[in-house]
């Protein structure tokens, strides 16, 4: 029962073929691969931007104010 033959998953892939069909098959599969080549462009571009831009820090030219709350009377 914890395995399955090539029958069985033959026999799977008939009956998923039989309900959606071919073209809805092929355009969930287009949809599945514009989804991952997005996300990896995403990827690349966001380590792209990560390594170009300075930290906040540098951005304002340096300077760090360091204060501590006046008490309140």
């Amino acid at each position: 029962m914890g395995s399955f033959s090539i029958w069985h998953w033959v026999i799977v892939l008939v009956v998923v073929v039989l309900i959606f069909g071919t073209k809805k098959l092929r355009n969930v599969g287009q949809d599945l691969g514009g989804a991952v080549k997005g996300f990896k462009e995403g990827m690349k571009s966001e380590g792209e931007d990560a390594a170009q831009t300075p930290p906040a820090a540098q951005k304002e030219g340096g300077r760090v104010i360091d204060a501590e709350p006046a008490d309140k009377k």
